[in-house]
């Protein structure tokens, strides 16, 4: 008894000696960065709902805007504009430009919740859906997982812009025709440079969204509630405009992302305004790099168990 024992510990003794294959070797054609490329990732993301919602309200906001001024009243002789910003309303129906120029600005804060969907959405709602885990075991490195949502979700944010300036543009052209655009102080500017003008006003807002844009995505990947992550990033939003808003602050407002969310202003004034501008897209990058940054190290580093 004791030998046939003896020899089963002997032949067990050879087998764990001898060479076993390594768990964590590459199967063969393995490349970790051609594992869920850009154009795979985009094609996920523009077969969701949330893309179509996305893409749809762009296209058709503009269109309830032309309705809303076929149908409503141009009398506004006894109101009283209260800024440059205000006063943008009273040459909307001035020509295709100022109709975009009207439309981008009149839905900045769409806009925003769209950007936020589109960032706060990617992640968490693998997680919520339990799919994370199998890509990570695909496998997918994290951080080429990573790159990938967060370059597809910067691509169709900027294309839901373009997108809304893009049929706003188009619409407007159709209904109040192809004119200067004409600027609240009554200035009219031609066509090259009112073109350049919208598209330096229409990068600056995009630029504007990064901060919510980069907690939307920093919750994304914390945690696996898509709903919770796009709120708070709202939220977020809400909260510092309000403080923006507070002049007791003074000087301690200019750290606010949203303080600046109004200076491409200084691009409708003759001669124009940059100084503004410039400082708001310092602030902006700043925040956009540090939640940006703070969401690659969350995800490469928690565990992931959904």
């Amino acid at each position: 008894m004791s030998r046939k024992s003896g020899e089963v510990g002997e032949h067990v003794e050879v087998a764990v000696a001898g060479p076993r294959p390594s768990l964590r070797a590459p199967a063969p054609g393995y490349q970790p960065g051609r594992t869920l490329s850009i154009r795979t990732e985009l094609a996920r993301q523009l077969r969701r709902r949330r893309s179509h919602i996305a893409a749809g309200l762009a296209a058709i906001v503009p269109l309830l805007l032309i309705l809303a001024f076929w149908f409503g009243s141009s009398d506004n002789s006894g109101e009283k504009q209260a800024s440059a910003y205000d006063s943008l309303v009273t040459v909307a129906t001035a020509g295709g430009l100022n109709f975009a120029l009207f439309t981008l600005v009149a839905t900045a804060f769409l806009l925003l919740v769209l950007v936020a969907l589109l960032f706060g959405d990617t992640v968490a709602s693998e997680a919520s859906w339990g799919s994370l885990r199998y890509l990570l075991a695909a496998p997918v490195p994290r951080s080429r997982l990573l790159a990938s949502k967060w370059a597809v979700s910067l691509l169709c944010s900027i294309g839901v812009i373009v997108l809304l300036v893009g049929v706003a543009l188009s619409v407007g052209t159709a209904v109040y025709g192809w004119q200067p655009l004409q600027l609240p102080t009554g200035t009219k500017l031609p066509t090259s440079q009112a073109l350049l003008r919208l598209t330096a006003i229409t990068g600056y807002v995009g630029l504007s969204f990064l901060p919510v844009a980069g907690l939307a995505f920093l919750l994304s990947v914390s945690i696996d509630s898509p709903i919770g992550a796009v709120g708070g990033a709202v939220m977020f939003h809400i909260v510092t405009q309000i403080f923006s808003a507070i002049s007791a602050l003074g000087q301690l407002r200019q750290a606010l992302p949203s303080y600046y969310s109004q200076a491409w202003l200084g691009l409708l004034s003759t001669p124009i305004q940059t100084q503004e501008m410039a400082k708001g897209a310092w602030v902006t990058l700043m925040y956009a790099t540090v939640l940006f940054s703070a969401a690659w190290w969350r995800f490469t580093t928690k565990d992931i168990v959904s």
